[in-house]
C-alpha cells in the first residue's frame, strides 16, 4: 500500500470529495468554491504538459504551446519517471 508524505485526515477528507464527484459539471461546481482560477490552471497545465511528454513532445514546443516554464516541464517529467505513478495511472485512464 501506498503511503504519502501529505497522508492526514483533513487531505483525506478532500480526496474523499473529489471521488464523490459524478460529473464534470460538479467537479466544475465544486473547483469554482475550493480553489482559485489560478491555481486550477496550474493543475490544468501540469496535466497538459504530463500529456504532451508521455506523447514524446520536446521541451521547446511544450513550453510554447503551453506557456510553462521548463522548470514546470522538468518536474512533471520527473514525476512521470520517478515519481509515485499518478499521472501515469491517470494518462493510462483517460
Amino acid at each position: 500500500m501506498y503511503h504519502s508524505k501529505m497522508e492526514c485526515a483533513q487531505v483525506d477528507k478532500l480526496f474523499d470529495a473529489l471521488l464523490s464527484l459524478h460529473t464534470r459539471e460538479e467537479c466544475y461546481r465544486f473547483f469554482d468554491d475550493v480553489a482559485t482560477i489560478g491555481e486550477i490552471q496550474s493543475l490544468a497545465q501540469r496535466m497538459q504538459v504530463a500529456v504532451m511528454l508521455a506523447q514524446g513532445v520536446t521541451y521547446a514546443v511544450i513550453a510554447e504551446t503551453t506557456g510553462a516554464s521548463t522548470a514546470t516541464i522538468s518536474r512533471v517529467n520527473k514525476c512521470l519517471h520517478y515519481g509515485a505513478d499518478g499521472y501515469k495511472t491517470v494518462l493510462d485512464r483517460i
